[in-house]
C-alpha cells in the first residue's frame, strides 16, 4: 500500500498552502497594478507638460519670425530667444523626469518578471510532486484500501476529502501556472515597449540639448551685435522709463482716488467697500492662480521685479508687472469682471486701461485702440483694446495687478500654461 494513513493531516496543509499561494498571487498582482497605475499617471502628467512646453516653443518661434521680418536686431528679439532658452531648459528637465520614471518602471517590471519566474518555478515543482504522487497511487484499489483502512467514519471522511482536494489542488496549480505565464508574457511585451519609449525620449533629450546649445550661441551673437548700439539702447531705456513713470503715477492717483477716505453723515472719516465690492474682491482673491491670461495666446517676455539689463552693463531694469509677447492683431482682455476706472493715454501708441475689482486693480497697457470707456462694467475675458505692434514687429502687452497700493506679481495670479 503506497498511500499511508499518516497523510491525513496533509489535507489541512494542502488547503492552507493553496490559500496562501492564492493570497500571495492576488496581493502581488494588486501591488504591481497599483504601482504601475501611479507611475503611468505621473508619466501622463509629464507628457502633457512636455507637449505644452513644445507648443510654447513653437509659438515663440512664430513671434521671432514676425519680429525678424524687418531684418533689424532688437532687444525684443533677444528677450524672445532668452524665453525660448528657458522653455527648452524646462523641456529638457521634463524629459529627464520622464526618463527617470521610465527607468524605475523598467526596473520594477524586470523585478516583477524575476519574481514571477521564481513563483512559476515553485508552482511547477509543487505541481510535479503532486502529479508524481498521484501517478503512483492512482488505482481505484489503492484509494479504496486507503479509505477503508481508516479507524472510524470521521477519519474516512477526512481521507475522502483529502483525495478530492488533491485533484482540486492540481487544477488550481495548473490554472495558476497558466495565469502567471500569461501575465509574464504581457509584462515582457510591456518591457520591450518601455525600452523603445526610453530610447525615443533619450533621442529627444539629445536633440533638445543640441537645439539649446544653438539657441545659446544665437543669443550670444545677438547680444554682441546689440552691444554695438549702446547709445540707441540707452535712448530706448530712457523712453521706456519715462512711460513707466507716467503709468505708475497714473495708477497711484487712480487707486488713491478710488480708496479716498470719505466723511460720513456723522462726520467720521472712513473708507469702506460696499457689500458688492467686498464680494467681488473676495471672488478675485479666491481665483488666484486661476485667472485667464490677459491675451488669448502669448508667452511671458518680461518678468516682475528688478533685473539686470540683458545687454547694458551695470544697468538694472524694474518691472511692476509682466510683459506678454503675442501675435500681431491681438487684443487685450479682462482677467476678471470689474469696473473700468480709467482709460489713460501714456503716449501716441500706448493707452492703458485700469479695472477695479473691489479692492483690487488690474492694469493693461501698450494698447493703440481701446474698446471700453471709464465707468463700463466688464466681464471676464471681455476684449478691452487692440495691442500695439511697433515698426520692428514687437507686439507686447504690459499687465499689472495691485492690491490697493501694493504691487503684486501677476505671474502668481494667472493660469500656468
Amino acid at each position: 500500500m503506497t498511500i499511508k494513513p499518516t497523510q491525513d493531516n496533509n489535507y489541512y496543509f494542502l488547503k492552507s498552502h493553496k490559500i496562501s499561494l492564492s493570497v500571495i498571487f492576488v496581493i502581488g498582482l494588486l501591488f504591481i497594478t497599483t504601482n504601475s497605475l501611479f507611475a503611468q499617471n505621473k508619466a501622463n502628467d509629464l507628457k502633457e507638460k512636455r507637449q505644452k512646453i513644445e507648443k510654447e516653443i513653437k509659438y515663440t518661434n512664430k513671434l521671432l519670425a514676425e519680429t525678424r521680418k524687418n531684418k533689424k536686431n532688437t532687444l525684443y528679439e533677444l528677450q524672445l530667444i532668452q524665453n525660448k532658452i528657458n522653455q527648452r531648459n524646462e523641456l529638457v528637465a521634463t524629459l529627464k523626469k520622464e526618463i527617470s520614471i521610465l527607468e524605475k518602471k523598467i526596473s520594477r517590471t524586470k523585478s516583477g518578471i524575476l519574481g514571477m519566474n521564481k513563483q512559476l518555478e515553485t508552482l511547477k515543482k509543487e505541481y510535479a510532486r503532486v502529479v508524481t504522487f498521484l501517478a503512483r497511487n492512482n488505482s481505484k484499489l489503492d484509494k479504496l484500501i486507503f479509505l477503508f483502512s481508516a479507524e472510524d467514519i470521521n477519519q474516512a471522511y477526512q481521507r475522502y476529502r483529502y483525495l478530492d482536494e488533491l485533484t482540486r489542488f492540481i487544477r488550481h496549480q495548473s490554472d495558476s501556472i497558466r495565469r502567471l505565464e500569461n501575465i509574464k508574457e504581457v509584462e515582457l511585451v510591456d518591457l520591450n515597449a518601455q525600452r523603445a519609449q526610453k530610447n525615443k525620449l533619450l533621442k529627444d533629450e539629445n536633440t533638445q540639448l543640441q537645439k539649446l546649445e544653438k539657441n545659446q550661441q544665437e543669443k550670444d551673437q545677438l547680444r554682441y551685435k546689440l552691444s554695438k548700439t549702446e547709445k540707441q539702447l540707452r535712448a530706448q531705456l530712457r523712453k521706456k522709463r519715462k512711460e513707466e513713470k507716467k503709468l505708475n503715477k497714473r495708477i497711484e492717483n487712480i487707486i488713491a482716488a478710488e480708496t479716498k477716505v470719505k466723511k460720513s453723515s456723522s462726520g467720521k472719516k472712513s473708507y469702506a467697500l460696499s457689500p458688492s465690492e467686498k464680494k467681488l474682491a473676495g471672488e478675485f482673491v479666491s481665483n488666484k492662480g486661476r485667472l485667464p491670461w490677459p491675451t488669448e495666446r502669448g508667452v511671458i517676455s518680461g518678468t516682475f521685479g528688478s533685473h539686470p539689463h540683458p545687454v547694458l552693463k551695470h544697468v538694472t531694469v524694474k518691472n511692476n508687472g509682466i510683459d506678454i509677447a503675442t501675435s500681431s492683431n491681438s487684443d487685450a482682455r479682462a482677467v476678471f469682471s470689474g469696473k473700468v476706472v480709467s482709460v489713460t493715454t501714456i503716449s501716441n501708441t500706448n493707452i492703458a486701461v485700469i479695472i477695479k475689482h473691489g479692492s483690487w486693480f488690474t492694469v493693461y497697457s501698450n494698447l493703440d485702440n481701446v474698446y471700453v470707456k471709464k465707468g463700463d462694467n466688464v466681464s471676464t475675458k471681455e476684449k478691452l483694446g487692440h495691442i500695439h505692434t511697433n515698426l520692428k514687429g514687437k507686439t507686447e502687452l504690459h499687465f499689472e495687478v495691485w492690491n490697493g497700493k501694493q504691487k503684486q506679481n501677476p505671474y502668481y495670479w494667472i493660469l500656468k500654461r
